[in-house]
């Protein structure tokens, strides 16, 4: 095993949006053996470092669901923006049907100003409709969502378009089931775009040569590391990529089915250190 890619939110991190010191552990001593640790994730690089900031590790980092490639000391290595015509369109359409959205730029989160409110609307509605329903799972989402680093809040998606900067990933996230198919049929057939979802509230769009599984690829090319010689474990959708160009691969055991049916092995959930179980098991 020479390179293991991690993914972040409900793999690497447990439910509180923690890391373990048993993961941190493991990783450690995969970097001392020589394995180069690589983390992949939909969030922006610069939320990445902050989320290690105390941990005493440095590793790679494929962010943006693979739109961005960062050395470990933060450098950009490779990056693959939204098409600026895609972009408008994306958001546009976003703000029509009034979905709560982020978009990575190089630095920022740039998020609507009235974000809060229109998740707080959808969560009145779910209680309007049911006045018995717990919403605390929501509204722990919804925390975790707001509990990113770097965000910067705009009026419209046009103050984003006149900023003229690098567009890598656009997320959209919604309580409503029907909002989200909506949004996954306007994109899906998309040819120039590729589309994931990290959660159960959101999807998220980037362009089609951006990936979790392409930006694996291209640091196992730059490390001259055959892909049999990768590991990766994550639990969401959006890892199914990187799971499958990698020669070895994990899944969560709270992960979603179509990730544990695409994976060599199920390892533990990410309350029982399962990054570090399954890191165990390559490296012994």
């Amino acid at each position: 095993m020479k390179i293991i890619a991690i993914d972040l939110d409900g793999t690497l991190l447990n439910s509180r949006s923690k890391i373990s010191e048993e993961n941190i552990a493991a990783i450690k001593e995969a970097q001392s053996k020589g394995v180069e640790v690589v983390i992949a994730t939909g969030r922006a690089e610069f939320d990445v470092r902050e989320v290690f900031a105390k941990t005493g590790v440095s590793t790679w980092v494929i962010g943006a669901n693979g739109a961005t490639i960062h050395q470990p000391d933060g450098k950009c290595f490779d990056s693959v923006p939204i098409d600026p015509n895609d972009g408008k369109d994306i958001l546009q359409w976003l703000e029509q049907e009034q979905f709560y959205y982020e978009v990575f730029s190089e630095s920022a989160i740039l998020t609507p100003q009235n974000g809060l409110e229109l998740l707080n609307i959808e969560l009145d509605r779910i209680r309007s409709a049911n006045p018995q329903a717990d919403v605390s799972d929501l509204k722990l989402a919804m925390e975790k969502q707001f509990g990113q680093q770097g965000f910067v809040h705009v009026d419209s998606y046009q103050e984003i378009l006149a900023a003229n900067v690098p567009l890598y990933n656009v997320l959209a996230f919604s309580f409503d089931q029907a909002k989200l198919d909506l949004g996954w049929r306007q994109f899906e057939l998309r040819e120039d775009l590729t589309l994931v979802s990290s959660s159960l509230h959101n999807f998220e769009l980037e362009n089609k040569n951006a990936s979790k599984g392409i930006a694996l690829s291209k640091l196992a090319k730059h490390f001259g590391v055959n892909l049999g010689d990768v590991g990766a474990i994550g639990d969401s959708p959006n890892d199914l990529s990187m799971l499958q160009v990698a020669g070895h691969s994990a899944a969560m055991l709270n992960g979603r089915d179509v990730v544990k049916e695409a994976s060599e092995f199920i390892t533990k959930s990410n309350d029982e250190h399962g990054v570090a179980h399954a890191i165990s098991q390559w490296l012994n």
